[in-house]
């Protein structure tokens, strides 16, 4: 395969309009929880707020700025974040790395939309901006429940 058709392959058009469509954009005027993730390769920024009750996700915003893949990353996670718990985010950040490093499997649901995302397991330089917002919903958590907001 070329490098122009698997650069054609990895910018879809499904990329694209998650990448155009993400929900949750935006921050949260009192979140119990904030943090922000910087991809050093690219730049690519994250930042989310969740607010969290009886150890699950009720709240949820992020302002994300990366790279169509980070963008569309963003919307898989917004899409299916609000009510997980600790180990459901922990898990799904979990096997998106395995997905993207490993050729594992695709995320379980409500996650499984990162499977759009599996053409850029070749790409490792993306990989970062496209762990961005699970793993800053999951560090947010994590913070969350250290200081008893959940």
């Amino acid at each position: 395969m070329s490098a122009d058709t698997d650069l054609i392959k990895l910018y879809s058009s499904r990329i694209l309009a998650l990448a155009a469509d993400i929900p949750h954009h935006g921050r949260l005027d009192a979140p119990d929880a904030t943090v922000k993730r910087r991809s050093p390769l690219c730049g690519s920024t994250v930042t989310v707020d969740i607010t969290v009750k009886d150890g699950r996700i009720t709240g949820f915003g992020q302002d994300v700025k990366a790279c169509a893949l980070g963008q569309a990353a963003a919307a898989v996670t917004g899409s299916g974040v609000i009510g997980c718990n600790l180990n459901e985010v922990s898990a799904a950040r979990d096997a998106l790395k395995e997905m993207l490093k490993a050729d594992g499997p695709v995320p379980p649901a409500p996650f499984e939309g990162f499977e759009v995302l599996e053409p850029a397991r070749g790409y490792k330089n993306r990989h970062a901006s496209i762990l961005l917002s699970i793993e800053a919903t999951a560090e947010a958590m994590e913070k969350a429940l250290q200081s008893d907001c959940a």
